[in-house]
């Protein structure tokens, strides 16, 4: 993604500019143990700074071609669910979770529209 500050130097505004690089969302906890009671994630970019067992995240109600990034800063293993229970991340059954460790990041792109691709950091 582009620096906001070479956005601008194309003529965007400074709104403009962080809107075209997205929304953080840096302190988010997860909650529940299942699809339906995990944390919604609203941003483009999250950090998910408070992970207890079992708990989790669902991923936006997204666009083909849209993506969001998550990093677990937990102290657990943190469940990242798809955004809707008929959807898949990678070869998990469809509603299932993706299991992201403790200090890990992963670009999730909605490839289509009941499938998701997890792209996990070292």
């Amino acid at each position: 993604m582009a620096l906001a500050k070479n956005i601008m130097g194309g003529g965007f505004s400074a709104g403009q500019a962080r809107a075209i690089n997205g929304a953080i969302a840096s302190a988010v906890s997860a909650a529940g143990t299942v699809i339906t009671d995990a944390t919604d994630l609203l941003a483009d970019i999250n950090l998910i700074s408070t992970v207890g067992a079992s708990s989790g995240v669902q991923l936006a109600n997204a666009e083909v071609g849209d993506s969001q990034i998550v990093y677990n800063g937990g102290a657990n293993t943190l469940k990242v669910y798809p955004d809707t229970s008929s959807n898949q991340i990678n070869q998990i059954a469809a509603g299932g979770a993706h299991l992201l460790a403790i200090n890990t990041a992963c670009v999730y792109y909605k490839l289509s529209t009941t499938h998701w691709v997890a792209l996990l950091s070292a």
